[in-house]
């Protein structure tokens, strides 16, 4: 076993609180481990590349809308779906991947007549860890990462089944990735509570807690880094865990001010 495996294996097993006193000093370990210690001078040499920086010259460029889902059609159909179709910005693919649902999620699907939708249904569902709280670190994890081996676009972004975005929010993070040549971009977002109704997170910074699957807008580059099944370990959501390793890499993150997400207070998805 390696020192740093000791040193992985060791942190995994500290409190909660501990391990976020801890995580400074983690971080680069678990980083370096999972993309390699050149990672992140690779990724400064393919960024100055012309095939890297292509896609910020096309007058048109393709977006990717990934939406994994789980026995939640109607949500699914006037809530998320209905927002992406609804985007100012037209040249848009949305591929929905169902995490093995068993509801009419499939046939409900079959019925959108529209070109630039997807719907695949999984076969199998991930395997997640059995404790509600781990599970929700990692669940629909194998669906949003087939969701990224389809996707064809230039920019890749992503909606949660339940919620929704705001219908110029494509146009203006298209607007805004291109004019500053960023590697991500991320904004503010409504959210609902139990007691105060919506509020709203400022995500004054690009850090755990300000950002979440569906608000952020990416470089396709980075299509290819795919979701932890294993997050959980580590009690980081999947989708954190994922942003810190961009953020490792030394990508270009840049902050739109506008809150184009309303994430809604989840009320009926059943733990199973």
């Amino acid at each position: 076993m390696t020192t740093v495996t000791r040193l992985r294996a060791r942190v995994k097993s500290y409190p909660w609180a501990v391990r976020r006193l801890l995580k400074p000093l983690e971080d680069p370990f678990l980083n370096a481990r999972d993309l390699g210690k050149e990672a992140r001078a690779e990724f400064r040499l393919l960024r100055q590349t012309d095939e890297y920086q292509a896609v910020f010259e096309k007058p048109e460029p393709l977006v990717s809308i990934c939406i994994a889902t789980y026995n939640r059609a109607r949500l699914l159909l006037d809530r998320s779906l209905h927002a992406c179709l609804n985007q100012s910005y037209r040249n848009i693919e949305v591929i929905v991947v169902g995490d093995c649902c068993t509801d009419d999620t499939e046939e409900l699907m079959a019925q959108i007549s529209d070109p630039r939708v997807r719907f695949v249904n999984l076969k199998q569902r991930g395997d997640y860890p059995a404790d509600p709280k781990l599970r929700w670190m990692v669940a629909g994890t194998a669906a949003v990462n087939h969701a990224l081996t389809l996707a064809r676009g230039d920019f890749i972004t992503h909606l949660d089944d339940d919620d929704e975005h705001s219908p110029d929010r494509t146009e203006n993070l298209l607007e805004t990735i291109i004019r500053e040549r960023a590697d991500l971009v991320y904004h503010p977002f409504r959210f609902e509570t139990v007691t105060y109704g919506w509020r709203v997170n400022p995500a004054r910074s690009f850090h755990f807690g300000a950002v979440t699957t569906s608000s952020i807008f990416y470089h396709r580059y980075f299509r290819d880094l795919p979701w932890d099944p294993e997050a959980y370990l580590y009690r980081e959501p999947g989708d954190w865990n994922r942003l810190r390793k961009i953020a490792y890499l030394g990508a270009r993150t840049i902050r739109h001010p506008d809150p184009s997400l309303s994430h809604f207070l989840e009320r009926n998805q059943k733990a199973v």
